[in-house]
């Protein structure tokens, strides 16, 4: 994935950079996450507070159009983004690693035998009555 910046503006009334970029990349669309840690390290900016506010591709181009705002302080951000951004833009919590194995020195417990279910009596089947003839007076 490479970043190229098309526009880099100060915007001292809000407190906020704006950069205008375009991202080309091979494969898949990257995720706004992938892209926003990539424009972030490249800018040297701060994660918390760097809000991308559109990526627009073109069906079929390996190529997406993206604007970003890079703000000064974070109740800065909240007073002047809508929430919906703010929280489209919010750092993903990583999941804690689930430990799958067990300490080397203690056995392991066999697992609880299962009871094993009761007999499920099947119904009597139900004799159908036998089809009586009608007497038809001729």
């Amino acid at each position: 994935m490479d970043i190229n910046v098309t526009e880099d503006k100060n915007n001292a009334l809000l407190d906020r950079r704006e950069i205008n970029f375009t991202v080309k990349f091979e494969g898949p669309t990257p995720s706004r996450n992938d892209v926003k840690a990539k424009l972030v390290a490249m800018l040297n900016a701060p994660l918390a507070l760097t809000i991308i506010h559109k990526l627009d591709g073109e069906y079929g181009m390996q190529e997406l159009a993206g604007y970003a705002k890079i703000y000064e302080d974070e109740a800065r951000m909240k007073q002047v983004e809508g929430k919906h951004m703010v929280t489209r833009n919010e750092i993903p919590a990583e999941p804690e690693p689930e430990v799958a194995e067990e300490p080397e020195g203690e056995a392991k417990e066999a697992p609880a035998a299962e009871e094993e279910p009761e007999a499920v009596e099947e119904p009597e089947a139900v004799e159908e009555p036998e089809a009586v003839e009608e007497k038809t007076e001729e």
